[in-house]
């Protein structure tokens, strides 16, 4: 939908952004924790709409809460995942091998948040570095995991400093810190500048193909500028000398794409047939028209109305109904639904730093995972829909007492302990 005025540039070529995709109103920052003493205080909100531009095609969230405000006090820690720690052992595995990754080299991860995946290649006594703005999780990872960390935004200046400091790196790793940058030529350009003449760059974020087809607009908040299409992306490295030369689809986050890139002039490689069918695929699938985008909006809002009337219905009938997860994509579902203690009596995290806080917006409480045994809810609502199976695995106590499980994406789905057999959702080993 068009909207009248443009106010903001595109992240990428800078064109007036007009072409709104959704609005998911004012929203407070998605990993905010609020603690008890600041439950009576201001909380601020901003808006979160979503934009499409009409000449590069990026979908993107323009900035309107700044880097700093917020990872100030950034809430998440990947180690608190299994499915997350397995996904990232076995990547470390393959990039040993791919790669030739030595005890000479130098793998660098930016976003590296608490150390989840350098302590794999830790393990094996390669030297790693990591760049953490987050002084939380950067100094988990520094001093409960002994991860050498720099924390500092990353972008061309930090990609100059470190150079003159380590070196060049080998192996540059970003996992879901792609689409999380305000300025995203600064910091291609800043890998390209950090990377060594045939070295490589692995990036993980979700495929915006699949945010669209599965309704997974919960995966939309401000820390998210860019929602990522594979396509877009190529045009986003090529303009920075660097080529696309692999792309791996995964699972994780409700469907992800790995890419796999090195300097232009690096002619070790050759670009692999994935790289065209990705490609392929995606304009088939109509991403490079404005149409696809346009039906998106209605998804949502259908969503929410099925949500809500489930909810309704349950209170109606007397049932309590606990979350579980204080995820950002919580949030951003939560917030924009209007559900509160309400409907939600409370939520449960494996994250001590989550725990005995409440959420952003819904000012919901956040307990440790014990609680739901002390109070045997009817319903366990799942914000982090994507480790839905681990959850289940875990919690699996929940079906003996008749308990069951909500996952609201892409479309609202009740999870009885028949149903949790039948789709292997109650074995012990996620990943």
């Amino acid at each position: 939908m068009k909207s009248k005025t443009a106010f903001n540039k595109c992240n990428f070529c800078k064109s007036s952004l007009t072409h709104e995709v959704t609005d998911l109103g004012m929203q407070p920052l998605c990993q905010d924790r609020i603690k008890p003493e600041d439950l009576n205080k201001m909380e601020p909100h901003f808006p979160l709409k979503v934009y499409i531009c009409e000449n590069c095609y990026l979908t993107q969230v323009p900035e309107s809460a700044s880097p700093e405000q917020i990872y100030r006090d950034y809430g998440y820690y990947s180690s608190f995942s299994d499915t997350w720690l397995n996904h990232a052992k076995r990547y470390v595995n393959h990039a040993m091998k791919q790669f030739k990754i030595t005890s000479n080299s130098l793998v660098t991860e930016i976003a590296s948040n608490d150390g989840y995946l350098l302590q794999y290649f830790v393990e094996k006594g390669i030297p790693v570095l990591g760049v953490e703005p987050s002084e939380g999780v950067a100094d988990y990872a520094i001093n409960e995991k002994n991860i050498r960390t720099e924390k500092k935004f990353f972008g061309v200046n930090t990609a100059k400093e470190l150079v003159e400091k380590y070196g060049k790196s080998d192996l540059i790793i970003g996992n879901n810190v792609l689409a999380h940058v305000p300025d995203i030529n600064d910091f291609v350009e800043g890998m390209k500048i950090f990377l060594k003449d045939e070295g490589v760059i692995t990036m993980e974020f979700p495929h915006l193909m699949r945010l669209v087809a599965e309704n997974q607009f919960d995966t939309i908040y401000h820390e998210h500028f860019s929602y990522l299409a594979f396509t877009v992306v190529q045009k986003i490295f090529s303009k920075h000398d660097l080529e696309l030369f692999d792309v791996e689809e995964l699972t994780t986050h409700g469907g992800s794409i790995r890419i796999y890139a090195h300097h232009k002039n690096d002619t070790k490689r050759s670009i692999q047939q994935s790289v065209f069918d990705l490609m392929e695929t995606e304009h088939k699938a109509g991403m490079n028209n404005l149409q696809y985008y346009d039906s998106f909006n209605e998804k949502v809002k259908e969503t929410k109305r099925n949500i809500l009337a489930f909810l309704i219905q349950a209170k109606n009938e007397g049932k309590h109904i606990a979350g579980y997860g204080a995820p950002g994509k919580g949030n951003t579902l939560l917030n924009y639904c209007g559900i509160r203690s309400d409907f939600l009596d409370y939520t449960v995290d494996r994250s001590p730093h989550k725990q005995d806080t409440f959420l952003p917006g819904s000012h919901i409480p956040v307990y440790h995972p014990e609680m739901l045994k002390s109070t045997k809810p009817d319903y366990v609502f799942i914000l982090p829909w994507n480790l839905k199976k681990e959850i289940i695995s875990h919690h699996k106590y929940v079906f003996d007492w008749g308990g069951k499980f909500v996952v609201p994406i892409p479309r609202l789905t009740v999870i009885d302990h028949a149903y949790a057999e039948k789709n292997h959702y109650c074995v012990e080993e996620i990943g």
